[in-house]
């Protein structure tokens, strides 16, 4: 395994959730659940039903709204950790929304989250810099590891654009008539198996080239800092140590490939680009 693929394979260890129960909204599967909450779901009759397919909830709940208000007293009977944001169900990263559901439940029930992540980009005479943040020392998930300049997950009703603008300002200072010019790059996934449940993240990948006398601020509670970095030192970062958050080395994988610092024909750069596909 080169010292890149490991953060690949880091994030897709879940290689069949065959240990796991089809979840679905009527006729679409939208999720994998645990047998340990399935188990807690039969005490939900009314609301959850059982067959050969696995668990769907029950046909009486019709609508996005009607079906949302069922999961939500539903994660609520069953203690599951509420954040307060509520992201959409949906059977493909391209789907309708079918409901929407706590982004806390979102692993326990194995539905697809999606996010937007931007790379800042400055580029000068000897070569491409990237911005970085360094996350907050308290936070939960990797606290203190780099973090892309934005990046946030996708809330219910918002396009992954509308959520750039957003996360932009709120994380980092940036107005919205420089985030707007954001160019979308493509996106990547995973399926990654963690004691909260399953993690099927599609990620929405944009670059964006900044003037040099903008400086990105902590707007927020999520980076106590930002740095620009010699595209150079943060590729030899991502190679050789665990300091960036897990899935943003993906992202910086994508970003080194598209860029030419890794070779995208080479054996190594064909075998990355695959595994930036593996999830939903």
């Amino acid at each position: 395994m080169s010292d890149l693929h490991r953060h690949i394979e880091a994030c897709n260890n879940t290689p069949s959730p065959a240990h796991l129960l089809p979840f679905r909204l009527g006729e679409q599967q939208v999720g994998w659940v645990a047998p340990e909450l399935a188990r807690a779901l039969t005490f939900h009759p009314r609301d959850v039903h059982f067959d050969a397919q696995g668990v769907a909830l029950a046909a009486r709940h019709r609508s996005p709204t009607a079906r949302s208000a069922a999961l939500e007293a539903l994660c609520r009977a069953l203690g599951l950790r509420a954040r307060g944001e509520p992201f959409d169900i949906r059977a493909t990263a391209e789907g309708p929304s079918l409901a929407t559901l706590d982004r806390g439940a979102i692993p326990a029930f194995g539905v697809i989250g999606q996010g937007v992540h931007l790379n800042g980009l400055v580029r000068r005479s000897d070569g491409l810099h990237v911005w970085v943040g360094i996350r907050a020392r308290d936070k939960a998930v990797a606290p203190g590891q780099l973090d892309n300049v934005v990046a946030g997950g996708i809330p219910a009703g918002l396009t992954p654009e509308q959520c750039l603008i957003k996360e932009a300002e709120e994380e980092a200072g940036m107005p919205a008539a420089i985030a707007a010019q954001a160019r979308r790059t493509g996106r990547i996934s995973y399926i990654l198996t963690l004691p909260e449940g399953l993690r099927r993240d599609v990620l929405h990948i944009y670059d964006i080239d900044l003037p040099e006398d903008f400086i990105p601020r902590p707007n927020d509670d999520e980076v106590e800092a930002f740095e620009l970095w010699p595209a150079t030192r943060l590729l030899e970062a991502v190679r050789e140590t665990d300091t960036v958050k897990f899935n943003v080395n993906l992202v910086l994988i994508d970003l080194f490939l598209r860029e030419g610092l890794i070779d995208p024909a080479s054996a190594e750069g064909q075998r990355l680009r695959a595994g930036l596909h593996a999830g939903p």
